[in-house]
């Protein structure tokens, strides 16, 4: 463990209350301490704020617009400033926290504790499946010639900025699924060994679904296993996917996002032919299914081979078998490249 005193990196992590839950983000990214110092202007310890609290926050329907206020974690654990660094670690340790603020009698914040992570492996055993065999045709002519996993973005196939950033994860065991011009993502990625990872194939004869692919897969694998479409954009850390899928005992996890509809018409709310109320163009909020999803390996066992079978499908499936399936909020810039003018976005945005 390590003590940031005053004046160093551990400033990263301070922030106003008056912020948004989007600063938030901005500032867990930013800092890499995996934590967020909430003070008033004078340095004043308010609490804390973590990824998962963020996530929560998202889950009950807050915006990245709202206040932080509302996810803040009043009750957080502290140290005063003469705490034993013996006593933090126990303290970090019983209670499974990485970060501990410091604050001093007059309740200002002051520094951090922080338990470095040793990493005994720079791997992880688990495997990411990429779902890569659609024909993606609302991108004609884009992909008369080219599997629309492999159509460029920022001079690399998306296929390829998926395998990367899984890589920089330690992610480094790949199966794709491929059906239509299966061949070009082969003849490209071979077996990966161009990018030190392992790549291996599963085909499908014929189109099997986002989720039947999984039930050709003959490799047996043992920890969580990683599945996401193909045409998926999105800064998503799978390590941090995997880590709370296995943190809530799930059998399988889907990733959802917030989405905002606004309806361009004044809405009139009626009982029988009474007017009961107006809402001049409603914005309606839900839960988005986001394409990427972690499972238990025994999920694989339970499929028919060669069957035709949805994500969707499968988590219900699931859940009537009484199994636990749950969302992983992200707050993550995401895209799914699925039409002519998301594939424009996707070239543009960073």
């Amino acid at each position: 463990m390590k003590q940031i005193p005053n004046n160093d990196i551990w400033r990263k992590s301070l922030l106003f209350e008056s912020a948004s839950i989007q600063d938030a983000v901005t500032n867990l990214n930013n800092s890499g301490l995996q934590i967020i110092v909430v003070v008033t202007y004078d340095e004043t310890f308010v609490g804390t704020i973590t990824d998962g609290d963020i996530r929560r926050g998202l889950l009950k329907g807050l915006q990245m617009t709202d206040p932080i206020s509302s996810i803040v974690n009043r009750e957080a654990l502290i140290a005063p400033k003469e705490m034993p660094n013996e006593l933090a670690i126990y303290l970090m340790n019983s209670n499974f926290v990485h970060s501990l603020p410091i604050i001093d009698e007059n309740k200002k914040a002051i520094g951090l504790h922080v338990v470095d992570k040793i990493f005994t492996s720079r791997t992880r055993d688990n495997y990411m499946v990429i779902m890569a065999g659609g024909r993606g045709v609302r991108l004609l002519p884009h992909t008369k010639s080219c599997p629309k996993p492999m159509l460029p973005v920022f001079g690399k196939p998306m296929l390829e900025h998926i395998i990367l950033r899984a890589k920089n994860e330690y992610i480094n065991n790949f199966i794709i699924a491929t059906h239509y011009l299966g061949e070009v993502i082969e003849d490209y990625f071979g077996d990966g060994r161009r990018w030190n990872v392992n790549i291996e194939y599963v085909r499908e004869e014929n189109p099997l679904g986002t989720a039947g692919a999984l039930s050709i897969i003959e490799r047996e694998i043992k920890s969580t296993i990683v599945v996401t479409n193909g045409d998926i954009m999105t800064d998503i850390r799978y390590a941090d996917l995997i880590d709370y899928h296995d943190k809530h005992g799930a059998y399988a996890t889907m990733s959802v996002r917030s989405h905002e509809w606004e309806n361009p018409f004044g809405v009139v709310n009626i009982n029988g032919i009474e007017i009961e109320s107006f809402q001049e163009k409603p914005i309606i909020r839900n839960h988005i299914n986001a394409g990427i999803y972690a499972l238990n390996p025994e999920i694989l066992a339970t499929l028919e081979t060669n069957s035709y079978l949805n994500m969707p499908e499968l988590f219900m499936r699931l859940k009537s078998y009484g199994q636990r399936v749950v969302v992983y909020p992200i707050h993550e810039p995401w895209l799914d490249v699925g039409r002519p003018e998301d594939y424009r976005e996707g070239n543009i945005i960073k």
